[in-house]
């Protein structure tokens, strides 16, 4: 099978007519609510097990709708996968390799598009593409990445600055737009595009002390030594063990604190002085202080997350009492995954499955059955696509993702494979010499095998998920494997010139 399969048109229409046929849903349009947060890691999300933290209200998206479990980016760094998100198309051809460059917004993009076929269309929350948004009706986007409290944010053009907590001020302009601004006579895309849980992990004053007197698990690579791999991994700088600041530890005021409230500041100090001064008169070296330093970042990271979850909650909720709930499509998504002390790591960037998976899941009643998971070789690529369709609008040629429509509407895997669906994934990470340094790298992902090309230090590994999941030994040099090797640089070969990729560096 080749690696990707385009839908026959009849078929797709076939699906989402018969999805569609009451007459309630053709005479209303489906809505779309987008929740994204910004590098949520799908192992902390109970949905997907975590053993860490439970997201009740995430979760109800998931008991209503479709899990994907296997969902990945094209690129693991915000920028490039917003991009993606947009355009339906890989870093290459949207413009967007790394964070460094301006997005331009001339390029067909699904809310513009969308806009034009007669939806409103609006985005609050985090945009982080150096160019105000275009093809919505209204946003509200922080400047930059954006603080964790007292955000300033721009609307439409205009300076303005929000006092509160960043998560809780984004959720309330959501529900505002949706309660007040919205056209009740027009269908929408809301986008609500949350800062949390991205560096440095500043919980708000709601879960400041979740957690305290509890112990996380640790993840059973965090002492990883790097030993069955080439020289790749060890050439970054984003360990727990070196990287972590005293910022991000709270071990000194983090300058984004200088932001909050006296009163926000009074239930910051009342919450780490003394855990702090606990820390002090331990002492603590070697093994002993990376435990404690895991401890510190990922319990200040699920805090972080447990706001999300409650803002998530607060939008689901908002939609049922204005009475949309049934004719919205709600998506809740992360813009990469995340290592969470898997080999020992934070940050993002690889291929490898922590960061390079992604959680996604989606709601769509009377469409969707409640409960269904798929395994199906999904990326960001899609979405672009799946909600064009979804508002009944035609994709643009450019874009090189697929509709989820006919997995959305599927009973099961079986039904979208026996008509072709992919069976391979492209990857690509562009920037080495940016924070954590990274070497660049691109690769190929099927449901079992994954080869990674570190093309600029003329390194490839390669890894068997199904033996190796965790993916401590790379058995590309292994002649026992060399007909699989040779099988997925062929694939890899053949996705590149699928997807116009240049040859580049």
């Amino acid at each position: 099978m080749n690696a990707t399969f385009k839908f026959p048109i009849m078929f797709i229409l076939f699906v989402v007519s018969g999805a569609l046929a009451s007459t309630e849903h053709e005479e209303k349009p489906p809505n779309i609510l987008f929740i994204m947060s910004d590098d949520h890691a799908w192992q902390a999300i109970s949905a997907y097990g975590s053993n860490r933290n439970v997201t009740p209200n995430i979760d109800r998206i998931a008991d209503e709708g479709l899990v994907f479990d296997r969902y990945f980016v094209e690129n693991s760094i915000c920028a490039p996968s917003r991009a993606a998100i947009l355009t339906g198309t890989f870093s290459h051809l949207h413009g967007i390799p790394t964070n460094a460059e301006e997005f331009d917004g001339t390029q067909p993009t699904f809310p513009a598009i969308a806009r034009e076929a007669g939806y409103q269309t609006a985005l609050v929350g985090k945009w982080h593409l150096k160019t105000e948004p275009v093809g919505f009706d209204y946003y509200e986007r922080l400047v930059g990445q954006g603080p964790y409290y007292r955000p300033n944010m721009v609307r439409n053009g205009e300076k303005v600055v929000h006092d509160g907590y960043t998560t809780e001020v984004i959720t309330d302009l959501a529900v505002d737009w949706l309660e007040e601004e919205r056209d009740p006579e027009k269908p929408f895309v809301l986008m609500v595009q949350h800062k949390a849980p991205h560096r440095n992990w500043m919980p708000g004053g709601a879960h400041i002390d979740d957690l305290v007197d509890s112990d996380l698990p640790e993840p059973d690579t965090l002492f990883d030594d790097y030993a069955g791999r080439g020289t790749a991994s060890t050439m970054q700088e984003m360990t727990i063990r070196d990287h972590l600041s005293k910022a991000d530890l709270k071990l000194e005021m983090p300058e984004w604190m200088m932001r909050m409230t006296e009163e926000e500041r009074a239930t910051w100090d009342a919450a780490y002085r003394p855990r702090n001064e606990a820390f002090e008169a331990m002492d603590l070296e070697g093994d002993d202080l990376i435990r404690w330093k895991y401890q510190r970042y990922a319990k200040d990271y699920l805090r972080c997350i447990a706001s999300v979850d409650d803002s998530v909650g607060v939008l689901l909720d908002a939609i049922d009492e204005l009475g949309l709930a049934e004719d919205t499509v709600v998506i809740y998504t992360s813009d990469q995954g995340w290592y969470l002390g898997e080999h020992g790591w934070y940050d993002k960037r690889w291929m490898y499955e922590e960061s390079f998976r992604t959680p996604m899941m989606v709601r769509w009643p009377g469409v969707i059955e409640p409960g269904r998971r798929t395994e199906l070789l999904t990326q960001n690529i899609d979405l672009a696509p799946t909600f064009l369709e979804i508002v009944g609008a035609q994709s643009p040629d450019r874009m090189q993702g697929e509709s989820l429509v006919p997995i959305l509407t599927a009973s099961s895997d079986e039904e979208v494979e026996d008509i072709g669906w992919r069976d391979a994934l492209y990857y690509r990470y562009y920037e080495s010499n940016g924070p954590h340094t990274v070497p660049k790298h691109q690769g190929v992902r099927t449901r079992r095998w994954k080869l990674i090309d570190f093309h600029e230090i003329g390194e490839v590994e390669m890894y068997d998920l199904e033996n190796d999941p965790d993916e401590m030994r790379s058995i590309a040099d292994d002649p026992e494997y060399a007909s699989v090797r040779n099988r997925l640089e062929s694939l890899l070969v053949e996705l590149r010139e699928e997807y116009d990729v240049p040859d580049d560096d």
